[in-house]
């Protein structure tokens, strides 16, 4: 059953990959295949959220729109289909499988058995799917460093800034501008010897210094010096291709837990006389990566505080700590902002606006207002707490101008709700495909109501009805008052399967 299986992951794979241009001279390999035991998820540590996007599409998205032109290698593993569901076929995009789980490193063999060496002679980027924060901008200086450096390989590194004792990290080893001799290094400063792991370090002995030979020169480094050396991996990396090929199968599983790691690559370069150097990004939250629930929290935070930032002098946030709009959303706010003319836009605590809604001017937004889909305000809108607004894919919601919705109701489907119009509290409104929704302008709909797939014509008062595929005509009664539609429910249906106790 598991070879049947795992057959299947191969047939999934190739069906969704899509080839690569070997014309571009870029390929990025996201390593995805990781499930995450400290996450203690039933959903793949990849498709966690940041931000409302998973995190492995948030690696592949920076990649992307930092890198322009560029194919892609995605590594799936454990929750394989999962993975690759979510990101679906994309251009340039092939999937590779890595069936067994053993090390970044033969993540990687497995995903370079996908590239035709004589077709391609370019830079591999190198990425884990798990770094949610990193950015367009991070990948677009991080390939524009490597490339002035003209070195072999490169590891984006981090700067801690806690307790130099409770950072776990494998610190970045690099040369010294003199080695134990007091002789000068040369073009060698700077270059990166190894990373060496924090427990490693903590077993060195006290009172002897760590002494590493580099290009016929020893380096002395007290332990001291190494744990206070703030310096990270990050776990991305870029290497000129050719050189990564000849060197990857040497990598071997040759430690305690039996695993091939990526990390294993820099003595090889050195070894073999090619260049190891070291960047660090602007931002330092972009290299958060995450394996427990309480980081990816962590992380979370960090995203919403930037998107605040963004927006706290262009619209009201009532707070902080606790909203989500779609990144898309805010892009469109900060387009209609430069107009130059004020937004008066209101986001109370925890109103949550996702991908395909466009907002308009003078919007309100209660306590815990959900809006999910594509729906399309008009001005002058004011939505009480607790309201759900949603549509299918597929599906679209216009709500014009002038309109009030009260608290608590529930809007779902294919509707437009007409200039001037008041929803008041308890009532739910569904349009289908088949069957649209269409109330016109200045409409009253109150009491306990519910309404599908109807036409309600201009001017018209609902109250106290079950109005379900209809027309409800605007009807003007001999005093000129427009007639009311009041406790209007339709026939029973099965009511022979109802009799009294």
């Amino acid at each position: 059953m598991e070879a049947v299986a795992n057959n299947k992951i191969y047939e999934i794979a190739e069906n969704l990959s899509t080839g690569f241009d070997y014309n571009k001279g870029e390929i990025a390999i996201v390593l995805a295949a990781g499930h995450g035991k400290r996450i203690k998820s039933h959903t793949s540590k990849m498709l966690h959220k940041i931000w409302g996007v998973p995190t492995v599409e948030r690696v592949y998205d920076a990649c992307q729109n930092g890198i322009k032109d560029i194919n892609f290698i995605v590594v799936v593993g454990i929750k394989a289909n999962d993975v690759m569901q979510v990101l679906g076929q994309r251009p340039l995009t092939n999937y590779a499988y890595q069936e067994f789980q053993n090390g970044t490193g033969h993540a990687v063999q497995v995903a370079l058995k996908k590239i035709d060496n004589r077709n391609f002679d370019g830079i591999v980027y190198v990425l884990p799917g798990d770094m949610g924060l990193i950015n367009k901008e991070t990948m677009f200086q991080f390939r524009k460093d490597f490339i002035s450096s003209e070195s072999d390989m490169m590891v984006l590194t981090g700067i801690y800034e806690g307790n130099p004792l409770e950072n776990s990290y494998g610190r970045i080893i690099r040369v010294k501008e003199k080695d134990e001799n007091g002789k000068s290094s040369g073009h060698d400063k700077d270059k990166v010897i190894e990373i060496m792991e924090f427990k490693d370090i903590l077993a060195l002995p006290d009172d002897k210094p760590y002494k590493v030979n580099f290009n016929g020169k020893v380096y002395s480094f007290s332990k001291v010096e190494l744990v206070e050396n703030n310096e990270f991996n990050s776990g991305v990396y870029a290497f000129k291709y050719k050189k990564l090929c000849n060197l990857i199968d040497q990598l071997t599983g040759n430690n305690v837990q039996g695993e091939i790691y990526i990390t294993d690559l820099i003595a090889l370069f050195n070894k073999n006389k090619m260049t190891v150097m070291a960047v660090s990004p602007r931002e330092q939250y972009v290299v958060m990566g995450f394996n427990n629930k309480s980081v990816l929290k962590e992380m979370e935070d960090v995203a919403r505080k930037q998107h605040y930032n963004k927006l706290k002098d262009i619209i009201r946030i009532d707070d902080p700590d606790d909203f989500f709009i779609h990144e898309s959303v805010i892009d469109q706010i900060i387009e209609l902002d430069k107009k130059g003319a004020p937004l008066d836009i209101t986001i109370g605590k925890g109103v949550s606006i996702s991908k395909g809604v466009r907002l308009n001017y003078n919007i309100e937004f209660k306590q815990n207002v959900e809006v999910d889909g594509c729906i399309q305000f008009d001005q002058n809108v004011v939505i009480w707490q607790n309201v759900n607004i949603s549509t299918l894919p597929h599906q679209s919601m216009k709500i014009g101008r002038d309109v009030e919705i009260l608290q608590g109701n529930i809007i779902r489907g294919n509707i437009e709700i007409g200039d001037g119009s008041r929803i008041e509290s308890t009532v739910r409104l569904t349009g289908s495909n088949e069957f649209p929704l269409r109330i016109g302008n200045n409409v009253l709909i109150k009491g306990t109501s519910y309404i599908f797939g109807s036409v309600i014509e201009d001017d018209v008062q609902i109250e106290h009805s079950v109005i379900i595929k209809k027309k409800v005509e605007r009807r003007v009664k001999k005093n000129g008052d427009i007639q009311p539609v009041r406790f209007y429910i339709p026939m029973p249906e099965g009511i022979d399967a109802v009799e009294d106790l």
